[in-house]
């Protein structure tokens, strides 16, 4: 998937003022949770006297020019800072929109309930789809705010690279309660069949799988149903191997019955 993600994200570079590093970080961003999480539980009194440090100088250069402030919010995009927060969320009005997509990447990383209107008022107005897509990326780390019909409705009508953050995004609003659970999923079920990108319904599926627990017995027995018609008919071989991998890993051993009845017929290799 990171292949084309990288696709999709580099179309149009050449009319877009993108900082490249920036773009690079994100895009190796691992979907299934916070890599950031696993670091800090790692850190040394020293690598946490360096972050710290880190951060004292990132809040200096944030209230500098335009170059340092990119600077500065590289760093609160790697590191967590509760000081910042005054900070970033000015900087989701600025002109320029460099500035308006590392900001949002930089409050994903400090969520910041003050700032959940602005980010949803730049998910659905933003002009520069890079901005969105950060947004949609952002906004998975807001569960206890409204952004469950956002992100649905993102996943519905944005582009492509949008449409795959949020995506990613609503399964984690609804792994957050069961009441957002089911419209996420069925959202997302929707998209796995319509969506004309196939990383888009790759990412559906992934998706799927990480709710799956969560949701009742109808809406499971039609998200395997749906995996093995993907499995069997979806044109795009990567989404197909992506349907038999969620399929393997759901705990269910009707699932897994007829997977290897599907192989014995020869339908699958």
């Amino acid at each position: 998937m990171n292949d084309e993600n990288q696709k999709l994200s580099n179309e149009g570079l050449a009319n877009l003022a993108i900082d490249p590093e920036l773009l690079a970080r994100e895009l190796a961003a691992q979907l299934a949770g916070d890599p950031l999480d696993e670091i800090e539980l790692d850190k040394s009194d020293e690598d946490l006297v360096n972050s710290s440090k880190e951060c004292d100088q990132a809040l200096k250069w944030l209230q500098s020019g335009n170059e340092q402030r990119l600077q500065g919010l590289r760093v609160f995009c790697e590191h967590r800072d509760p000081r910042a927060l005054p900070f970033l969320i000015p900087l989701l009005d600025e002109p320029s929109p460099v500035l308006r997509m590392s900001a949002v990447y930089a409050l994903g990383r400090n969520p910041c309930p003050q700032a959940i209107d602005l980010l949803l008022h730049l998910l659905k107005f933003d002009s520069n789809a890079y901005v969105r897509k950060a947004t949609a990326w952002s906004l998975g780390n807001y569960t206890d705010d409204p952004v469950l019909e956002p992100l649905i409705n993102a996943l519905k009508q944005d582009v492509a690279a949008v449409r795959l953050w949020a995506s990613s995004s609503l399964a984690e609003v609804g792994l957050n309660s069961e009441e957002s659970s089911l419209p996420a999923a069925n959202q997302l079920l929707e998209s796995l069949q319509v969506d004309g990108e196939p990383i888009v319904r790759s990412n559906c599926i992934w998706s799927l799988g990480r709710l799956y627990g969560l949701l009742n017995d109808e809406i499971k027995n039609y998200i395997e149903d749906t995996f093995i018609s993907v499995l069997l008919n979806d044109r795009e071989p990567s989404v197909r191997y992506e349907a038999r991998i969620a399929l393997e890993q759901l705990e269910n051993s009707e699932v897994q019955k007829k997977l290897k009845s599907l192989i014995d017929d020869g339908l699958l290799v």
